[in-house]
């Protein structure tokens, strides 16, 4: 099936004909997209998969579950790092919480599958990129992380933390029976300011600025994952959480600190040999 489909016949093109460059409903989904995101950093596009696309994508990833990497590492920071000895116990940077989550990786992706060739589509990325303002997107270069399934089982949870990207692409194959709810704080804090006393209130219980998300099978979500503290809540039902993530850039030849992909996918190649200097001075 995945060899045979077309990207276009991937996703819903009657509602969201992204290759028609002139096409009214393009635009008006584009704006849509851009009035959201600047709202609250988030935006949704509802059934953006065809049926017979969204199948394809499930079967692959659901054909690659045995090989989701979950980290030893079950306790983390926010800031997914190693903390600050510098800084006290209580503080943000030193504060461990549960990630149970595990991922499927990009290398396990063939150019023959239906989620390789929708992510290097041109059409998709250009619209992507008109969606979130952008002159123009680049495909991650991160041999590991820049196409991945995130995978939740019953019990699993990804706790809250910040995204190294400005923004991040999420298409959810298969939602949760229970649970499994995206959650997240708009701005909470900014490329000049880490903003430590509101990420401990949130920590600390604080659910004043908390919203909550509810994705269905086949919706295509755009979030600022880098100034947004988000997480997805625990797995309550009894089947897995399946979300396909993909990653652009702005610039070329970006890829994910050696660090943060080893702790996250448990593998590194040699285009992690460098560390990748970032547009702010965040922790990460």
């Amino acid at each position: 099936m995945s060899t045979s489909l077309a990207c276009s016949d991937i996703i819903n093109h009657a509602a969201y004909p992204i290759d028609a460059a002139d096409s009214p409903a393009r635009k008006k989904v584009i704006d849509q997209v851009r009035a959201e995101l600047a709202e609250d950093g988030c935006a949704v596009i509802r059934d953006f998969f065809s049926e017979t696309g969204l199948q394809a994508l499930l079967a692959e990833a659901s054909q690659r579950k045995a090989e989701t990497y979950y980290s030893p590492r079950k306790l983390c920071n926010v800031y997914l790092n190693d903390g600050n000895s510098e800084y006290p116990a209580e503080h943000p940077l030193n504060v461990f919480i549960p990630r149970t989550n595990g991922f499927i990786t990009a290398d396990l992706f063939g150019a023959e599958t239906t989620a390789h060739r929708l992510y290097y589509w041109e059409p998709l990325k250009q619209f992507l990129a008109e969606c979130l303002g952008k002159d123009e997107l680049y495909i991650y270069e991160d041999p590991v992380s820049n196409m991945i399934v995130n995978v939740g089982k019953p019990g699993q949870q990804f706790n809250w933390h910040f995204d190294t990207n400005e923004f991040t692409i999420t298409m959810l194959l298969q939602p949760a029976s229970s649970g499994g709810i995206f959650e997240y704080i708009p701005a909470l804090r900014s490329a000049e300011d880490e903003c430590y006393d509101e990420v401990k209130a949130v920590l600390d219980g604080d659910r004043n600025r908390v919203k909550r998300l509810q994705l269905n099978a086949g919706d295509l979500q755009f979030f600022l994952g880098r100034f947004s503290l988000h997480q997805v809540t625990e797995n309550t039902g009894d089947n897995d959480r399946l979300l396909l993530i993909m990653s652009f850039s702005e610039k070329p030849g970006m890829v994910g600190s050696r660090a943060r992909i080893q702790n996250l996918y448990g593998k590194v190649t040699e285009a992690h040999a460098e560390t990748t200097v970032r547009a702010d001075k965040l922790v990460d």
